[in-house]
């Protein structure tokens, strides 16, 4: 049974969990703990009556939905792929980076009437794109390196996460348009936020203080 008295946080394993931890620690939180888990998943930050889970990406929402943990971080490209129940509080501004369309350098994407094939990763932010254009597309889900698809002719392009572009560029492919921003998020449950709304809203707003410091 969950301590009703405590705040149970889930972070997104990798690059957001480093970044999410180097808050804390700005924040004046002990997070020794964080930085020395071991093969841990369910940790403690002594004296501040948060627990801290760490989970992959798209779990990060299904515990915050389920309410198992009050509160998440996670990416805003994962919310927007897998969206959910749960309120978005907080953009933490690290882990910045977009999703894109992406061609085969010097298509023209939009010439010609026929219907566009896309590869991706992601088909429900796709698909928004695309409908937000007024325009059917055919969606082919991909799971490990997307970029391949326009250059065996199996799309017309891609939408795909563009950090810097390299993998792009070193691939004969190009930005052709962005699609929406993506960085860190804060995602609390509902239910979450009526029962503890004092400890959340002070620890959103310890987060806040200190992004970007």
């Amino acid at each position: 049974m969950k301590d009703n008295k405590r705040i149970r946080i889930a972070l997104t394993k990798g690059r957001l969990e480093k970044d999410t931890v180097a808050l804390f620690e700005k924040a004046g939180y002990d997070v020794d703990q964080l930085r020395n888990k071991g093969r841990r998943l369910i940790l403690e930050i002594p004296d501040s009556g948060i627990d801290v889970v760490l989970a992959k990406a798209a779990d990060v929402i299904t515990y915050v939905e389920h309410g198992v943990c009050d509160m998440g971080v996670v990416g805003k490209d994962t919310i927007d792929e897998h969206s959910g129940s749960f309120f978005e509080v907080c953009d933490l501004g690290f882990g910045r980076c977009k999703f894109a369309l992406a061609v085969k350098k010097g298509d023209d994407f939009y010439a010609g009437f026929g219907v566009k094939t896309i590869a991706t990763k992601y088909p429900n932010v796709t698909r928004r794109f695309f409908e937000a254009k007024g325009m059917d597309v055919d969606i082919v889900k991909i799971e490990g390196s997307v970029e391949l698809a326009p250059l065996l002719g199996l799309s017309h392009g891609i939408v795909d996460i563009v950090e810097t572009g390299t993998t792009l560029k070193e691939n004969g492919l190009e930005v052709y348009e962005d699609v929406s921003a993506i960085s860190a998020r804060v995602i609390v449950n509902p239910v979450s936020m009526k029962l503890k709304k004092a400890a959340i809203e002070e620890l959103v707003a310890k987060m806040e203080q200190y992004k970007g410091q």
